[in-house]
């Protein structure tokens, strides 16, 4: 499969450099964006889910009908829809877009923000709510025949329908870095979400997929295609990124501190797997291998996706393409001023991969033909001394 770009959509200016609590959707931003995103060749947009956040179908049936290509991944938590419902809402987009349509799931990782809206499941349970999930979607996918289901979380009886996707299915996300998530993304998942960590820990969680893929029987062709997020700084030379770098994180630093006075931090820290991850991996120093910072980690207590890639847009090309190497062929970079970022993206980094990738098919070198040897061609030296500048 060939390397594709994931951004995420956002419903107005809002960003973590300058955020605006309470601020309405813009239709005019979000179009503007999300033409900007489809014509500088991004092939996905997340579209993200939070218990006061704005409904993400229908953002992604907006954004359907001013794009040409862009596909629609809709961020969706089992607790807040029905299956049967989700399965007619997906479709429908799915036919508004023309087949455009994927979902990610997000099991919850948080308690409370899970509380918020009436789940009062523990993790595990979730994980396995969310198994009953992804199966019931694949069934009324399959066919408008009707059915019956007799699970442990949902129950119906005769349930039939008649809004099928384009394609016959809907690709099915799942992300998460504990041993249910890899289990259950490797047996039903289309493609697996994981945040940027180093190469080294990166390729052992791709391992641990392909061998939850394989127990599962799916065969080596079959396996989940995998996304890794990355949030990049970029600027023409490398000491212009790395000064832009610590003044994101200075802006990045005082934004936190002001929402802790409305929102104060856990005491206890992130009860996910994968900002735990994050979490200690920054304690390791703030470059790893070629120009992964984690400083932007810690600023913001790993909230989600927040390893930042630094450099000119050559050294973000091959760092982009060290992960490719391992196996990573969906790529999400979404920036920190979210539309010129979207715009530098597009005319300075996904061409610049997508140039080096096909002198390698060229060079008959194919996806691997690049070595790396997780250090990122002596890139952490570099890298470090831009930060410690």
């Amino acid at each position: 499969m060939p390397t594709e770009f994931i951004s995420a959509t956002f419903p107005n200016s809002s960003s973590e450099l300058d955020p605006k609590p309470g601020s309405p959707l813009d239709p005019d931003f979000l179009v503007r964006y999300a033409r900007t995103l489809d014509d500088n060749d991004f092939n996905y947009t997340l579209i993200p889910y939070g218990s006061s956040s704005f409904d993400p179908f229908t953002i992604g049936a907006a954004i359907a009908m001013v794009t040409k290509k862009l596909k629609l991944i809709i961020a969706l938590r089992p607790n807040t829809m029905y299956p049967t419902v989700a399965a007619k809402q997906l479709a429908t987009l799915d036919q508004i877009s023309q087949g455009r349509a994927v979902v990610h799931f997000i099991a919850g990782g948080d308690d409370a923000e899970q509380q918020r809206e009436g789940d009062f499941l523990g993790k595990d349970e979730r994980y396995a709510r969310e198994e009953e999930y992804i199966k019931i979607l694949r069934r009324a996918w399959a066919s408008s025949e009707p059915f019956d289901w007799e699970g442990k979380y949902y129950q119906f009886k005769d349930f039939r329908n008649s809004v099928l996707p384009v394609n016959g299915t809907i690709p099915v996300s799942v992300g998460g870095s504990s041993p249910e998530a890899y289990r259950i993304g490797g047996a039903l998942a289309d493609i697996f979400g994981l945040w940027g960590e180093p190469l080294k820990e990166t390729k052992e969680q791709i391992d641990r997929i392909y061998a939850a893929a394989d127990a599962a029987g799916r065969a080596p062709n079959d396996r989940p295609r995998i996304w890794v997020t990355f949030r990049p700084i970029v600027a023409e030379t490398e000491d212009l990124a790395w000064a832009k770098a610590h003044r994101i994180l200075d802006q990045l630093k005082a934004n936190r501190a002001g929402f802790a006075n409305i929102m104060p931090p856990s005491k206890t820290g992130p009860q996910n797997v994968g900002s735990q991850r994050l979490l200690e991996i920054a304690t390791r120093g703030e470059v790893q291998d070629r120009a992964l910072w984690y400083p932007t980690v810690t600023a913001t207590g790993a909230r989600g996706a927040s390893t930042a890639l630094v450099g000119s847009p050559q050294t973000i090309i091959d760092s982009i393409l060290d992960y490719v190497d391992l196996g990573a062929d969906l790529i999400s970079i979404r920036g920190y001023d979210n539309f010129n970022d979207a715009v530098d993206y597009g005319r300075y980094i996904i061409p610049g991969v997508r140039k080096a990738l096909k002198e390698r098919s060229s060079n008959g070198d194919g996806a691997n033909g690049k070595e790396t040897n997780g250090t990122g061609v002596n890139g952490e030296d570099r890298a470090t001394k831009r930060a410690r500048a």
